[in-house]
């Protein structure tokens, strides 16, 4: 199987959202099947049907964890220096609107735009890979053709 690239922060989050699942959340719902189950008749009992729901969102989670963790090629980007690769943070600017933008690249299991954890498969990403700062890139977009200026590349 291939290998998910991960910044050392990504991993860690996704190991303690394991962890949480595992020790706090699983023991909670199996608590709460057991409770419903004391109410009498399962065929009717809401509580009962809803914990079971929940208990098998949370051991999909679960596997899903266990997998991307399994398969995980942490890679420490503060080594690196210039053109942007996996890990970088970049400032850009919109050409078009003089807006900046600070994003860092990373893999697709920690990606997060509102954060500025951008996925290293999207379309800006895979735009800006190999740029210099100074570089101006153009960037196919569902919402048509951006262009952006790279202004500034960190490997923090």
């Amino acid at each position: 199987m291939e290998k998910i690239p991960m910044t050392r922060a990504g991993f860690t989050a996704l190991e303690a959202e394991l962890k949480k699942l595992k020790s706090v959340e699983r023991p909670v719902i199996i608590q709460a099947i057991a409770e419903a189950r004391e109410l009498g008749d399962l065929k009717e009992n809401a509580e009962y049907h809803s914990a079971r729901e929940k208990q098998g969102f949370i051991e999909g989670r679960i596997k899903e964890l266990e997998g991307v963790i399994g398969l995980a090629d942490v890679i420490d980007p503060t080594g690196f220096t210039g053109s942007i690769k996996f890990g970088a943070t970049v400032t850009l600017v919109d050409e078009d609107t003089d807006e900046e933008k600070t994003w860092q690249i990373v893999g697709e299991h920690e990606a997060n735009v509102e954060k500025g954890l951008l996925n290293i498969k999207s379309p800006i990403a895979r735009a800006l890979i190999g740029k210099e700062e100074g570089d101006s890139v153009e960037v196919r977009t569902p919402g048509g053709k951006k262009s952006y200026e790279v202004l500034a590349i960190s490997y923090v």
